[in-house]
């Protein structure tokens, strides 16, 4: 198997599942189940602190024990039995349970496949960028899709689609694997693996950290109230499926050129960019509440998330320990990707409550202090 179609199509399928979990749960859960903006919003809070759970320690512990192959194939076989006990499920409690589960299986196969990327791009010297292209034009293959699927049949068509996501990522995984992916860990990494504190002596590591927590967590509102936005501006389920994808599109121009385009700047510049981009984008759907600025801010995705994580991505490659790159990855996932989400889902939801654009203002709150912090530390810690 070559190594790097394999890790293409390993995002591909991937972010095709994704696509269909990450812009239209929430929206789900609110038209399909019933549930209030609010009741959703905070079941969606819970999932992503046991993802947060789960990332940070879960998958850390697996891989000190299985092969990259074994956790990624552990955790779609878990993701598709959790998925199936969605479908009798009606109260809010139930779905709770059923999210909490779910949340603590499905997301870990992001840093999951994300660590297999960083082992593939350390020793078979593979480009990221490329492969991680084929994950953001999974996302936007699945995001047309059931844009054109719940216009024929509702919101229901919504978790049938993420069956049959999982399905198709458990077939792929029957497929060859790299040989490096098979391999599993020798007692000696277990050791170097064990502990976490040589990760935390890198002095650069804890402030990178704060900083994409602030930065991917500013995506919160767009994550769980954009589908949502979009509708109250009396968008077409359709045509939302094709806005929510042009901010992928971007970003799929971008990954596809990042392992060139400002390859010289250091990740301390790249993330000061996504600051900046991200600020931009929230402020501008805040002040023009309107469907042709939300369609412009959404060219800002590339910045706002494209950028930061691949100047995590960079640090994580140059600056820490080969035997430290799960743990950070699940630190990263854990923390940046799904508590930072958490957090601020309770207070975007609160806000939506209030006005709409207010969810989307609120993100600034992390945006601003993220770009003091890079301005702060950049020169004096050299990152």
């Amino acid at each position: 198997m070559n190594n790097q179609r394999w890790l293409s199509q390993s995002f591909f399928t991937f972010f095709f599942t994704w696509g269909i979990f990450l812009p239209y749960w929430t929206g789900w859960l609110v038209n399909d189940k019933n549930l209030t903006v609010a009741d959703a919003s905070m079941i969606m809070a819970f999932g992503l602190i046991a993802r947060a759970a789960s990332t940070m320690f879960v998958f850390p512990f697996m891989s000190k024990y299985m092969s990259n192959k074994k956790i990624i194939l552990s955790l779609t076989i878990l993701s598709l039995l959790a998925t199936i006990l969605y479908i009798p499920a009606k109260s809010s409690i139930v779905l709770l349970i059923i999210t909490l589960l779910f949340s603590l299986v499905y997301p870990t196969l992001l840093p999951a496949i994300e660590s297999s990327a960083s082992a593939l791009v350390q020793q078979a010297k593979i480009h990221y960028g490329k492969s991680r292209s084929y994950g953001s034009i999974g996302f936007v293959i699945a995001v047309l899709i059931i844009s054109i699927l719940t216009g024929f049949w509702g919101e229901q068509a919504i978790l049938w689609s993420m069956l049959v996501g999982l399905v198709i990522l458990l077939m792929k995984l029957c497929m060859p694997t790299p040989a490096i992916l098979l391999t599993k860990p020798t007692v000696e990494d277990r050791k170097e693996k064990l502990s976490m504190k040589e990760l935390w002596k890198v002095k650069t590591f804890p402030v990178v950290l704060v900083i994409v927590f602030l930065l991917q967590g500013a995506h919160a509102a767009y994550y769980n109230y954009g589908y949502i936005y979009l509708q109250e501006l009396q968008v077409n389920s359709f045509y939302i499926g094709m806005i929510i994808n042009i901010a992928v599109l971007f970003e799929v121009l971008y990954f596809l050129k990042a392992d060139s385009f400002l390859a010289k700047w250091r990740p301390s510049s790249l993330l000061l960019l996504a600051g900046i981009g991200s600020t931009l984008r929230w402020v501008l759907i805040f002040m023009f509440p309107n469907v042709g600025i939300f369609i412009v801010s959404q060219a800002l995705h590339a910045l706002s998330f494209g950028m930061a994580h691949i100047a995590f991505i960079r640090y994580l490659n140059s600056s820490l320990p080969k035997h430290q790159i799960a743990n950070a990855q699940g630190i990263y996932s854990g923390l940046a990707l799904s508590l930072s989400t958490a957090v601020l889902t309770f207070a975007g939801g609160y806000l939506y409550e209030i006005q709409p654009g207010l969810s989307f203002l609120g993100m600034v709150l992390c945006t601003i202090p993220a770009i003091i912090i890079i301005l702060a530390t950049r020169r004096r810690l050299n990152y």
